[in-house]
């Protein structure tokens, strides 16, 4: 049941007992009045009772882990999951367990994958918009330690060799890596270039000014 509707002789009575059947408090639910009633004629005649729908609100974090625990129930996979709210108000779900390269995939599309589903999910089913970052292994970290250090490698070749050397295919968060990894460097300018999904990095020698 997405929400209940009750009655009540006020607005307020008409909550409280919504709450009693919800079990919950009213910080935990969206109110929408559907009518606030009215005493009639010396409180007694044509009287109408108050209308309220109730619903309780949407938890990102079990909406997420409900998904995902489905996900790999199909998938055979014992995967715990922990997912909690970050200093940015964001939602990290970080996964562990056994094969957990089977839910990396390559270059980390999988994971991707699941984090683009799990925010679609997660989204749907609430008011304001939830950012989702989901991680195994420290992957995105480690990741992203390696992309700077291709970075700056390849500047090195481009400002020795003054040719521009092209990345392979890679995701906008990839993408965005490589520009901040060599955004301060002086030698080479960097730009992406074609259609996504095989939108890459250009690194070229800086122009000269």
């Amino acid at each position: 049941m997405d929400y209940i509707e009750k009655t009540g002789r006020t607005v307020d009575d008409a909550i409280m007992e919504a709450l009693i059947q919800l079990g919950t408090t009213s910080d935990q639910v969206d109110i929408e009045v559907i009518s606030e009633g009215s005493k009639g004629i010396l409180g007694l005649f044509g009287a109408k009772q108050a209308i309220v729908r109730v619903s309780k609100k949407a938890d990102p974090k079990e909406i997420a882990e409900a998904f995902l625990k489905d996900i790999f129930r199909q998938m055979g996979l014992f995967v715990q999951i922990d997912s909690k709210f970050d200093e940015k108000n964001q939602l990290f779900i970080d996964l562990s367990g056994d094969n957990m390269g089977i839910l990396i995939g390559k270059r980390g599309s999988t994971l991707d994958s699941l984090q683009y589903l799990v925010s679609l999910v997660v989204n749907k089913k609430t008011k304001s918009y939830i950012r989702v970052k989901i991680d195994t292994e420290s992957y995105r970290s480690r990741r992203k330690e390696t992309l700077e250090n291709l970075a700056k490698s390849l500047a090195k070749k481009v400002k020795t060799t003054g040719k521009k050397v092209s990345l392979e295919p890679m995701n906008p968060f990839e993408r965005r890596i490589i520009h901040s990894a060599l955004q301060n460097d002086r030698g080479v300018d960097t730009h992406s270039e074609g259609d996504e999904p095989y939108r890459r990095v250009i690194i070229t020698p800086a122009r000269r000014k």
